[in-house]
């Protein structure tokens, strides 16, 4: 037994390894594809060799290696299991008293070597990955900037320069709205350039930028260094309606330093981010109360007044104390004037701190919860490894439909569900709407009890897609009213009894009779015995078992009168029209909830009325059917005495 065991694990794994690998570079694919768009601006119309292109793809494929995995474990698992199950292989595991879960072993144990190889590629290849994909992309950013200009904002990817395009043609290449800012030392001498429209483009040695402008002018203040302020510069305005100007700018393609991207978390492993988490929460603990301290002692609190200042005050004001209104009224007009000027402009300041303060510190909190996020994130990515094998691999054992149809339409939706889980938590952990545990383990928490709740019914072979129980509760729920379907039988071999059956009909009639009217079904029932006291009516209990009898021994009559009727019997619902459950503390909970309360107490009326009518239909079926059961019967017996005279 051990060894037929150790068979099968090797044949599980062959048909599971095949179909990752298949799988894993669809995923990989999808995703690239996927991540490629976001910066396809980059790629198109720089020139770049292929060299370059490629080293692109590679860093892009290192970087998105962890994301592919449990994609490629799920959708594998699914496939694997649903062929397993499709071909009645699983059904004959399980007949050799071989349980799902010993099924799964060998792909536990490889499921978790996947997720210690994503571990790895989160902590030692993915932060390489990233430093050289951003080296790469800023790279290719500054290469022929004439395409990388943006609308509506300063753009100072040429060294010296910011320049501002309202609206730019990329069809033609034209630039509208142009505002130029040249530096040419310090903001006091710079050279303001305005023009209509222009072009920009590369010169052959790509060494420098040629920048052609249209119906603009030039201001340019002439002041030299160490000159007086106060002194008279020399000031520069020209009117032109074509300019040519050229700009130094290196456009061959170059690698840019890593400057500030190694010190982004994504390009930092496990322990380099916790250890660089004590440092930035220090840091930000540092400056918080630095800028706590400023804004008790410092420019945001009203000057102290000395006891000089405070005499001089109540002096001039002619009073005992000191009153800043009355100082103030003494003022004259222009003195007021200055007063309320110099106020103004310093609440002005101090607002245009207190808001740097504020954007400051929400930077620092920001890079502080990128550090907990992406520390987070290479756990909980790696664990989804083992979620997705639980989802997919219990889901195939319960589907059984191998290939790419079923399999793939539920790998993207549980992949749909995940993404929009991890992405929600985290813009709210970034943004500081929640916190970042929450954001980060949102995905996770939602999906475990999923893989556990699917591995649980995969395992005990219960129903969980079967469509049929579904409709049937819900039927219930919302009190739909099913139908018999009693056909005539291919062979008969006993007879109904159809006096005694007969007699049975009559007999319900009478309890029919007597049930109707001692319990008043037409009157609203007391909410207190509904919900909070036991219910169960035993009277329709009995009556609806003695006419089922009736009912199961007429249908094996051949004649059609009788079964026609017997379909028309209505199915009685025997306690819905009493308490909403059976058992008592679903009563108790659900009339303590007054929406679903009302809900089934409603529910429960419509029964109600829905029983009384069923009983009514009872009496005019029994009339109908009775005469004809005892003309059956009587001809029945007539036979039985012919025969025992014989």
């Amino acid at each position: 037994m051990t060894f037929r065991v150790k068979k099968l694990d090797i044949f599980i794994a062959k048909q599971f390894g095949l179909l990752f690998f298949a799988t894993f570079f669809i995923c990989q694919f999808v995703l690239m594809m996927q991540f490629l768009w976001r910066y396809v601006d980059e790629l198109i119309g720089k020139g770049l060799s292929l060299e370059i292109m490629a080293q692109f793809f590679w860093y892009m494929g290192l970087m998105l290696m962890p994301q592919a995995f449990p994609l490629a474990i799920l959708l594998s698992s699914l496939i694997a299991f649903g062929n397993l199950g499709e071909s009645s292989e699983l059904t004959a595991i399980k007949s050799a008293g071989i349980s799902l879960m010993q099924a799964f072993r060998s792909l536990i144990v490889i499921s978790i070597a996947i997720a210690c190889i994503s571990f790895y590629f989160q902590e030692v290849v993915g932060p390489k990955a990233f430093v050289s994909f951003r080296q790469l992309l800023i790279s290719m950013k500054q290469k022929n900037p004439e395409v990388e200009i943006p609308e509506g904002i300063f753009y100072d990817g040429i060294p010296g320069s910011n320049l501002y395009v309202q609206k730019k043609n990329l069809d033609t290449g034209t630039l509208y709205g142009i505002m130029i800012y040249r530096m040419n030392g310090s903001y006091d001498d710079a050279a303001i350039i305005l023009a209509d429209s222009g072009h920009i483009q590369a010169t052959a040695e790509k060494k420098h930028l040629l920048l052609t402008l249209y119906s603009g002018e030039w201001f340019e203040n002439m002041q030299q260094s160490g000159i007086n302020v106060n002194a008279n510069v020399p000031y520069r305005r020209e009117t032109f309606s074509t300019k040519r100007i050229l700009l130094d700018f290196d456009g061959d393609f170059n690698m840019v330093e890593m400057g500030g991207i190694s010190t982004d978390a994504r390009a930092k492993g496990m322990g380099k981010i916790l250890h660089d988490l004590d440092s930035i929460r220090e840091f930000n603990d540092s400056v918080g109360h630095r800028f706590y301290d400023e804004a008790r002692f410092g420019s945001l609190r009203r000057p102290m007044l000395e006891k000089k200042d405070s005499a001089k005050a109540v002096k001039e004001g002619k009073s005992d104390k000191l009153d800043i209104d009355s100082v103030y009224l003494k003022l004259s007009g222009e003195q007021k004037q200055q007063v309320v000027r110099v106020a103004s402009n310093d609440a002005q300041s101090a607002m245009t701190e207190m808001e740097y303060k504020v954007d400051y510190s929400k930077a620092l909190n920001r890079e502080e919860r990128a550090h907990q996020m992406e520390a987070i994130n290479k756990v909980t990515l790696s664990l989804s490894c083992l979620i997705f094998f639980f989802i997919g691999a219990p889901l195939g054992a319960i589907i059984r439909k191998g290939g790419l149809g079923i399999p793939v339409i539920i790998s993207v939706l549980v992949f749909i569900i995940f993404y929009i889980l991890d992405n929600t938590g985290m813009k709210m952990a970034r943004d500081d709407n929640w916190t970042v545990w929450f954001g980060k383990l949102l995905a996770t928490a939602v999906l475990t009890p999923i893989a556990v709740f699917f591995t649980y019914k995969a395992n005990n072979d219960s129903v969980v897609f079967n469509i049929d129980l579904y409709k049937q509760i819900l039927s219930r729920m919302l009190g739909l009213r099913s139908k018999r379907n009693i056909a005539r039988k291919e062979v008969i071999i006993n007879e109904p009894k159809y006096l005694t059956d007969a007699e049975m009909l009559k007999n319900v009639g009478l309890e029919v009779a007597m049930y109707t009217e001692v319990h008043k079904l037409l009157r609203w029932p007391n909410p207190i015995k509904v919900f909070f006291r036991p219910g169960d009516d035993h009277d329709i209990e009995h009556l609806n078992n003695v006419l089922e009898v009736a009912i199961e021994d007429l249908s094996y009559t051949r004649d059609r009168y009788v079964l026609m009727k017997l379909n028309q019997y209505p199915i009685i619902a025997t306690h819905a029209h009493t308490r909403p459950f059976q058992r008592k503390w679903l009563n108790i909970i659900t009339g303590l909830f007054l929406p679903t309360g009302l809900f089934f107490y409603f529910r429960m009326i419509r029964f109600r009325i829905r029983l009384y009518r069923d009983l009514q239909h009872i009496l005019r079926i029994n009339a109908k059917l009775i005469p004809r059961v005892i003309e059956l019967g009587d001809v029945q017996a007539e036979g039985e005495v012919m025969i025992v005279e014989d």
